[in-house]
């Protein structure tokens, strides 16, 4: 469908011309993102602090992790929009100011409950990162879009693969509400930042709110890139979650043996893939579109070999007299993987912002919520890994973690033993990494 065929369904007419992005700019956009996605997988490895702290029970202790990303969800849907209707500094400056307000309450939060809202509110918030990228795509050149696209998400990948051992490292120093504190202060100074340099940007007159939202279904439904670009990142993420998940309990047990600031300093280790977000980007710029997306998922692919090969003694190999060289394949795994999921993630998100510059922040938001939903809904996240056959105590230590083939049933005697429970080996895991969880991202 043509943009114009678009228009002619949901008109919004372009925007004044904004401000150039500058290289200063450009760089406070990515370190923007970075810090503001800091927060949002933050409650994870502190569940085991935070639930006793204010006495949530067993049975609720899953909210503290799962909040935060259900207000995520619905800030993509009801918030991200907003930067198709209102002046756009404004509208980022105002939703940074409230992500400050909720990080605040919630280091402060007396109660589960006051806990819950704050940090739904936070993860609700959260999306100004969302409004950040078509901001940043809006006021750029169409021949340098793909690569200020891929500095920004850069800066967010960063921040994704960051929040959970800072989350650790920070909660370790001066407790859980202190690292929330940290979150907000951080929140606050990028906040001040922008309001500095921001430019404004006030998008034509078009939609109402409500027929603003309205019109997501009609983008869904009419836009078939948005829906493949989707589907592509959501197979990608479902194999960086249950990677991330699995080979943080394959680090707690031997060989490795990694405590809790071991798993978290080779969490780092993935940081290396964000290099290749400005390259996927500047590939897009150049028309390089199709042969970068399967570059990317081919990387993906490949990743298997070597974490297979340390993880679960693929081609005979046996870690356990070279822990250090096994480790070092895990950590060439993690990197490649990265490498393919951001490098897809930025192909992604400059062929739907292309798509109908009328509804940038839209489809973004639609992007991003799309594989965000496919991703929870239809991949095992790791943990059914460990429950359903992926970690075995009765085997040796080689034999005890199975990978992503295991989660997808590719191993038939993995998919025999999926109901046999394996508690022991998970309670060794859950001592050694005392709060450390597993990664994913957004």
């Amino acid at each position: 469908m043509t943009d114009t065929h678009f228009a002619a369904r949901v008109p919004l007419p372009l925007a004044a011309p904004s401000p150039m992005m500058t290289p200063r700019l450009e760089l406070l956009f990515a370190a923007a993102a970075g810090v503001i996605a800091l927060p949002l997988y933050a409650p994870q490895p502190l569940v085991d602090l935070i639930g006793p702290s204010l006495g949530f029970s067993q049975r609720t202790t899953s909210l503290v992790a799962m909040t935060p990303m259900l207000g995520y969800a619905a800030g993509l849907v009801l918030l991200v929009p907003l930067i198709d209707l209102l002046e756009n500094r404004s509208a980022i400056l105002l939703t940074l100011l409230a992500d400050f307000v909720a990080l605040a309450s919630v280091a402060a939060a007396p109660s589960p409950a006051l806990f819950l809202l704050a940090a739904f509110a936070a993860g609700c918030a959260t999306s100004a990162i969302q409004m950040l990228v078509p901001f940043a795509a809006s006021i750029v050149g169409g021949a340098h879009r793909g690569r200020t696209i891929g500095n920004v998400m850069s800066g967010l990948m960063i921040g994704i693969l960051l929040s959970r051992p800072t989350a650790s490292l920070a909660a370790a120093a001066v407790g859980w509400r202190g690292a929330y504190a940290l979150d907000a202060v951080a929140v606050a100074a990028i906040a001040v930042a922008l309001q500095r340099v921001l430019p404004r940007r006030q998008p034509a007159a078009g939609l109402p709110y409500a027929a603003l939202i309205a019109s997501l279904w009609t983008l869904l439904a009419e836009q078939p890139v948005l829906r493949r670009r989707a589907l592509y990142q959501a197979l990608c993420m479902g194999a960086f979650g249950i990677f991330w998940t699995a080979v943080v309990l394959r680090l707690a047990a031997p060989p490795f043996g990694l405590d809790r600031v071991g798993i978290a300093l080779f969490t780092l280790t993935g940081i290396g893939g964000a290099v290749i977000a400005p390259v996927a980007g500047w590939a897009g710029d150049r028309g390089w579109t199709t042969p970068a997306t399967r570059f990317a998922h081919a990387a993906v692919i490949a990743a298997l070999l070597p974490a297979g090969a340390a993880g679960a003694s693929w081609f005979g190999f046996d870690p356990t007299p070279r822990p250090g060289f096994s480790l070092g394949l895990l950590a060439g795994a993690a990197i490649v993987l990265d490498l393919g999921v951001i490098g897809d993630q930025t192909l992604g998100r400059r062929a739907v912002t292309l798509a109908c510059p009328q509804a940038r922040s839209r489809l973004n938001g639609l992007y991003t919520g799309l594989f965000f939903f496919r991703r929870g809904n239809r991949f095992c996240d790791g943990r059914d890994c460990v429950g359903g056959g992926g970690v075995d105590a009765r085997q040796p230590d080689r034999h005890r973690f199975r990978h992503r083939g295991a989660c997808a049933g590719l191993d038939p005697a993995v998919r025999r033993r999926r109901s046999t429970p394996t508690p022991k080996l998970i309670d060794d895991a859950r001592t050694r990494l005392s709060g450390v969880s597993s990664k994913d991202t957004s």
